[in-house]
């Protein structure tokens, strides 16, 4: 990829939000089984090389989150696809990062979401077509699609249910890479709070 300006903004976002995460041992609380990706894109990205990530996830080392990797282009498969099908509803989001979900953290975040009237959504993976769950790649489409049509817009925090061998997880989704870490730094931050009473 060719090193534009708006190429090492995006770099540089990146790194900036990898640095307030792990500077936030409260965030290791929401780092799920599969790791925790952060993503952000270029605004004409169509494929997953035009998003960065980072490189081998975010894990918890000795109690804090560790980046494995640096950002680098492509580095993202899943977050990627889920950011480019989203933009293609709402073309204001660039950003992501997945986290866990659990009943402590979905009762945070409905909570967030209430007191900055933030649309909160739910994927039912329940209700995706076995012609959908059998081939590979289909579902991104029509979770996107199945989220679109059920709130009228794209929720900025949703979760994705249990799937058969998924783990359900949460998506905070926003305009740039430090946005979405500031959000999910908050509701881990409340998580800690919430079981440490």
């Amino acid at each position: 990829m060719k090193r534009t300006k708006q190429a090492e903004r995006v770099l540089g976002n990146l790194v900036s939000a990898i640095e307030m995460l792990q500077s936030c041992p409260e965030f290791s609380y929401l780092i799920p089984e599969v790791r925790v990706n952060l993503v952000y894109a270029l605004p004409e990205a169509k494929t997953p090389s035009e998003v960065a990530a980072i490189d081998g996830r975010i894990t918890v080392v000795r109690g804090l989150p560790h980046a494995a990797g640096m950002p680098r282009w492509g580095a993202s498969d899943h977050m990627a696809r889920l950011l480019i099908e989203v933009r293609k509803y709402d073309p204001t989001i660039n950003a992501g990062i997945n986290f866990k979900c659990d009943a402590v953290v979905t009762k945070v975040v409905q909570e967030y979401c209430s007191e900055r009237d933030i649309l909160f959504g739910c994927i039912d993976r329940s209700k995706e077509p076995a012609a959908v769950a059998e081939r590979d790649r289909a579902s991104m489409p029509w979770k996107v699609e199945q989220l679109f049509t059920r709130y009228g817009s794209i929720p900025r925090l949703f979760y994705e249910g249990e799937g058969w061998g998924k783990e359900p997880l949460f998506v905070a989704l926003g305009n740039d890479a430090v946005e979405v870490a500031s959000t999910a730094i908050e509701i881990a931050r409340r998580c800690q709070q919430r079981t440490a009473k």
